[in-house]
């Protein structure tokens, strides 16, 4: 019988030593500093939503599962790390009924109705968030005033508007940017200022950002291009007519731009998978969510950015993958 010099089987034929489950714990440890941040300024109400978004979360996977007869993959910890996603796109103060239907708009609608973690076109955390607040928009954009812990583990309810919100109140009520009113850089950057509870503190998403890409979960692409359009884009407004806007430093570490940029955009099944397209695609978030935040009627635009562009996810990839060997250009 002569030699077997090459064995043929199915693919695949390259193994990593990374799993999903691994995967989704290495981005779930990366949230850690945005968690405890959190917790921090919202003490027990941050606990609840975390808990509550995480417990729903997993819970409909598993019924899901069970009813459709599909094996259980809750160990893969996708519906974990939705839930904490979840919860870091909703005000500290939601009542728990918007968790729990967060969760099945999340789970069921965005994820298993198209066959499960994989198959999903849209981020599910945020289809969930932007559901939310286009339902109850009184209850998604009830802010409260962070109060760190040392006053206490329960904060005081008190309402306050976000900075972005502000500012556009502003442009509203006297038609430029009121400067008393802006957040400082050093607010912003550790989150001691009202919003959803992860989408602040831009420092701690840097810190956990960096630790993904340090881990090779994610690559630089989509942050950098996400971000860099972002600041490109309100720096021009904002040199053209300062009373327009804020400076385009403060568009990155306010709202969700940042936690977007590391943790929503690059959802590694919504987003693209070769690397100019993924150029292309945080281009696409950062325009689109400048456009929204200057001129549209909503404050925030970066969760409406990255839906939009998880629509041209196929596209990119399709158009944009580079030549196969052998393969002439036509």
């Amino acid at each position: 019988m002569p030699d077997r010099k090459f064995l043929v089987t199915f693919s695949p034929h390259d193994r990593h030593p990374e799993t999903t489950n691994k995967v989704m714990m290495t981005v779930i440890i990366a949230m850690l500093p945005i968690i405890a941040n959190s917790i921090w300024y919202y003490g027990y109400y941050a606990v609840k939503g975390y808990v509550l978004t995480a417990l729903f979360c997993v819970g409909f996977e598993y019924l899901f599962d069970k009813i459709s007869g599909r094996p259980i993959a809750i160990k893969d910890n996708s519906a974990l790390l939705t839930g904490l996603l979840l919860a870091m796109n909703m005000p500290a103060a939601a009542p728990w009924w918007t968790m729990l239907v967060g969760s099945f708009v999340a789970i069921v609608v965005s994820k298993q109705v198209y066959g499960g973690l994989g198959q999903n076109p849209f981020n599910p955390a945020l289809v969930a968030r932007v559901f939310l607040l286009i339902a109850w928009p009184v209850e998604m954009t009830s802010w409260v005033r962070p109060s760190p812990v040392i006053h206490g583990f329960l904060f005081d309810t008190v309402s306050s508007a976000t900075p972005l919100g502000t500012l556009k109140s502003d442009l509203i009520a006297h038609g430029h940017v009121v400067t008393a009113n802006l957040a400082t850089y050093t607010d912003q950057l550790i989150g001691n200022v009202s919003g959803c509870m992860g989408g602040d503190g831009a420092i701690f998403v840097l810190i956990g950002g960096l630790f993904m890409m340090n881990r090779k979960i994610i690559s630089w692409h989509i942050p950098v291009s996400f971000l860099g359009t972002l600041f490109v884009f309100t720096g021009i407004i904002w040199l053209i007519n300062p009373q327009r806007t804020i400076d385009p430093f403060l568009h990155i570490i306010s709202g969700g731009a940042m936690l977007a940029a590391f943790f929503m955009a690059t959802d590694y099944v919504t987003s693209p998978v070769i690397k100019r397209a993924q150029i292309v695609f945080g281009i696409g978030c950062g325009l689109i969510a400048g456009v929204i935040r200057i001129y549209g009627s909503y404050p925030e635009g970066t969760g409406f950015a990255v839906l939009i562009m998880n629509a041209f996810v196929p596209l990119l990839d399709k158009y944009m993958r580079p030549l196969s060997f052998g393969e002439v250009k036509k």
